[in-house]
């Protein structure tokens, strides 16, 4: 008995001294920290085999909520239970919501004035959402049917700028999508992975989560009270992001800019700063939550847009094979994913072209970082360090 609890406590110790190990290296985005975790998890230690490791990304990226966090969250569980995913989490993802909340912090003790460097930053937000949206509109909207579906929700998410337009471009796509892809074929090859808890645990997650959903803005609009109403805020973005991290920012900005929590330009300046961090995009509210409370806020930020992928992974693990066999279930996702690539447009352009590139010469210096960025393959460091110098080097 002492032996088991020995090899727990060292499993345990292993994975959050790896994941932290992970968290301070992983840069370059979701697909990047993939390939950095096949490379730590599956190659060099052996803790799944190809096959479940591969079944683990397909269901993350079918779930939403920020797809490389949720694959770390799962390799933790199931290599070491509940408290594995716990420690896989905070090990990948503390690097990254320290220095957002420092840089959060600092800013908010020296202003956040006309400073040429923030501009900067803000144009380096247009070049990452670009690439981003990009690669995204390749492999999301490849037939005129899903293009039609991005179109649409362009249309509607500029047009219809309320809290819950995006949500319900969502769901609408997500039953036009239904419709339209039903009939697609699915692999149905079993699955080899094994799930530490049961069934009955992962209904109790779901019920948490839709609960929340529910509860959450029923208490912001009961008690007025702003860390509830942060919370709320930060958990439905959390719960409403698919596609990957870069569909947050119109989620956070829709929530956070127009009700006057923070500025445009506040906003941006963290964004262009969040592509410097290593581990998550999804750590970015841990910048917001900081400029608007301080550590604290930050912290609460971090666990409420994290925790909806926590009670989602934990509570779909043991139905991925029933899930992963239904075309409906399917079909949706290609709608959702089509709205996502729509939604991302409209945020480009609004809000952050229409803040970012007011001139001739911060769309030329944006396309200098662009090309640096997409066709000379720099690290994204070396584009937010350069777009902050090169702002400096403009506003004098």
């Amino acid at each position: 008995m002492t032996d088991q609890k020995e090899n727990k406590l060292k499993s345990l110790l292993e994975i959050l001294l790896v994941s932290t190990r992970l968290g301070f290296t992983s840069f370059g985005g979701p697909i990047a920290h993939l390939g950095y975790f096949h490379n730590e998890y599956v190659r060099k230690r052996k803790w799944m085999d190809e096959k479940s490791y591969a079944d683990l990304v397909s269901l993350c990226q079918f779930l939403p909520g920020p797809a490389s966090s949720q694959v770390g969250i799962g390799v933790g569980v199931m290599r070491a239970g509940l408290l594995g995913g716990i420690l896989a989490f905070i090990g990948f993802t503390l690097p990254s919501v320290i220095a957002l909340i420092i840089f959060a912090i600092t800013l908010n003790q020296f202003g956040f004035g006309e400073y040429g460097w923030i501009h900067g930053l803000k144009i380096v937000a247009v070049v990452v959402v670009a690439h981003a949206i990009l690669g995204m509109a390749k492999n999301l909207t490849p037939d005129l049917q899903r293009r039609t579906i991005a179109l649409f929700a362009i249309v509607l998410t500029l047009l219809w700028q309320t809290a819950f337009s995006q949500v319900g471009i969502i769901l609408l796509s997500g039953f036009i999508g239904y419709l339209l892809y039903k009939q697609q074929t699915i692999d149905a090859s079993p699955s080899n992975s094994q799930f530490p808890f049961s069934r009955r645990f992962a209904y109790g997650c779901l019920t948490l989560f839709f609960g929340l959903l529910i509860l959450l803005p029923i208490l912001r609009e009961a008690t007025s009270i702003n860390w509830i109403a942060m919370f709320d805020s930060f958990y439905r973005s959390g719960a409403f992001v698919f596609g990957g991290g870069h569909v947050v920012l119109p989620l956070l900005e829709r929530e956070f800019v127009p009700t006057g929590w923070l500025t445009e330009e506040q906003f941006l300046a963290g964004y262009g700063a969040a592509q410097a961090v290593p581990g998550p995009l999804f750590t970015f509210a841990a910048y917001i939550g900081a400029v608007i409370n301080g550590w604290q806020g930050g912290l609460l930020a971090t666990v409420a847009i994290f925790l909806p992928a926590f009670l989602l992974i934990l509570g779909t693990l043991p139905f991925w094979d029933t899930l992963r066999r239904n075309p409906n279930i399917k079909g949706a996702l290609m709608g959702v994913n089509a709205a996502v690539v729509g939604i991302l447009i409209a945020a480009l352009y609004h809000p952050i072209w229409t803040s970012s590139i007011l001139t001739a010469i911060d769309f030329a210096f944006a396309a200098v970082l662009f090309s640096m960025l997409v066709y000379w393959k720099l690290p994204p460091w070396v584009i937010v360090l350069t777009g902050a110098i090169g702002g400096f080097l403009l506003s004098l």
